[in-house]
């Protein structure tokens, strides 16, 4: 007796396996046509699999957030501690939201998970993307957590030709077909090790050439993004103030007790550069208000994440634009913050990563974002302002905390914002608006000719009559 299934059903998603098929795993996922289809093609003209050129194989670990102050630190003393999303599909590491850990810890509790320039970085456990790599640069001092394993190969040629082919969308899928989970898909090491690799020496070149256009266009957007800032400062007469050479003559300074009544003490906050920017924000053409008078600040703290709900942690919101980054998907919570569409996120904790976002959706968010409501501004112009160099400056000489730099709320509630007729924020955000769809015109252009690369080089190197 056989059965049969309808030609009308997605084979992908419907499909019957034989029995005796059916050997080590039971998991539907695995035995998926069109993966079993892709797997047998690359092993036509695969001659080696991953175990083949690793030479050792590390685990990381992520240290107890209980002991921040232990094992976290700030960027200018801190050893990078690189996390899944720091990981790229170009094969090089993205260290712009890099946290960092102190000396003692690296060298102690992470001391087996110490990075060398080199080695090949691959993600096996977290949602999305699957064996993501990229190598670690020469003369690179850094830790990873447990979310990826460090593979020191014969060298770094090797490293760059194995990220070069894990970031192909078909060792993806060879690599996903072998994860395990649902909520948090894994790859366990004798699957990782098992993924065939197809090594043809074209490959390296061509993914090299492919990832400087990529970088190049990247650039030429973030140059565009860049000007935003000017519009926004001249539109609302705010001039720029040379910065001061750093010398020990500019750093001394003198303040009146009068000058300090009231407020802060420490000499971060008091120096000069900070009176200057504020400065040049109150001399400006328009009004100007503190945030306090200009939205509603809510505090909706909540213990759980439910069903249907959007977790927004600093790590989700991309530094140079604002924008929400979907990562890893968080499972629970001690204390979040619920939030609305429409409203702002204005960050706690290092200020100078420039996390300030518009809401465009509802959920919760991290305890070290403050919400509120813009009542006196447009959110959107209200938005861009406090993303402004001008503010961020400001915030940066705010911070207190070595270990994990905060702004204090008296402090965020204090900054200083130009109000503007409505018209003019509307024109300014229009301005912006252009600019950023120039700038996200052209990194969507970067992404679709790396993609087509990416499928260039596969058909090349399992296309047929290709030899590995």
């Amino acid at each position: 007796m056989s059965f049969s299934l309808s030609k009308d059903i997605n084979p992908s998603s419907v499909f019957i396996e034989r029995k005796a098929n059916v050997i080590g795993r039971f998991d539907p996922l695995y035995f998926r046509p069109d993966l079993v289809a892709l797997e047998k093609k690359v092993r036509s003209v695969a001659k080696h699999q991953l175990r083949d050129f690793v030479r050792s194989m590390v685990g990381g670990a992520t240290p107890s957030t209980k002991e921040a102050e232990t094992h976290y630190t700030g960027r200018h003393d801190g050893i990078p501690f690189i996390r899944v999303q720091n990981l790229s599909t170009t094969g090089r590491l993205n260290l712009e939201d890099c946290k960092f850990i102190t000396r003692s810890t690296h060298e102690g509790l992470l001391r087996r998970s110490r990075l060398k320039g080199g080695e090949l970085l691959v993600k096996i456990t977290g949602v999305g993307r699957m064996a993501v790599a990229s190598v670690v640069p020469d003369d690179f001092d850094g830790n990873i957590n447990q979310h990826m394993v460090a593979i020191r190969t014969e060298n770094t040629a090797s490293s760059e030709a194995l990220a070069s082919y894990l970031n192909l969308d078909i060792a993806e899928r060879l690599a996903s077909r072998r994860s395990t989970g649902g909520t948090r898909p894994a790859l366990d090491y004798p699957a990782l090790l098992s993924i065939p690799v197809v090594l043809d020496v074209r490959i390296p070149e061509l993914m090299r050439r492919a990832v400087d256009s990529y970088k190049l266009k990247l650039a030429e957007a973030s140059r565009l993004l860049e000007t935003i800032d000017d519009l926004l400062l001249d539109d609302l007469t705010i001039r720029r103030e040379p910065e001061r050479q750093h010398t020990i003559e500019n750093r001394i300074f003198f303040r009146n007790l009068t000058e300090l009544s009231g407020g802060r003490f420490d000499p971060i906050a008091a120096q000069e550069k900070r009176r200057t920017l504020e400065g040049s924000i109150r001399s400006a053409h328009y009004p100007v208000a503190p945030l306090r008078q200009v939205v509603s600040f809510s505090k909706v703290l909540v213990d759980r994440i439910d069903e249907g709900d959007t977790y927004v942690g600093l790590e989700n919101i991309n530094g140079e634009t604002g924008e929400y980054v979907a990562t890893t998907e968080k499972e629970s919570v001690g204390t979040a913050i619920r939030f609305k569409s429409g409203q702002i996120l204005f960050p706690k904790l290092r200020p100078y990563l420039n996390k300030t976002h518009l809401a465009a959706f509802s959920g919760v968010a991290s305890t070290e974002f403050h919400t509120f409501t813009a009542q006196r501004a447009d959110a959107k112009y209200l938005t861009a302002f406090l993303r402004s160099k001008v503010i961020v400056g400001i915030t940066t000489l705010l911070m207190t905390g070595n270990t994990l730099p905060r702004l204090q709320t008296s402090d965020i509630e204090q900054l200083p914002i130009p109000i503007p007729p409505v018209v003019v924020q509307k024109r300014i955000c229009e301005q912006i608006d252009r600019i950023r769809a120039k700038a996200f015109a052209l990194r969507d252009r970067a992404n679709t000719e790396l993609r087509q690369a990416k499928r260039d080089i596969e058909a090349l190197i399992i296309g047929k009559g290709v030899s590995a």
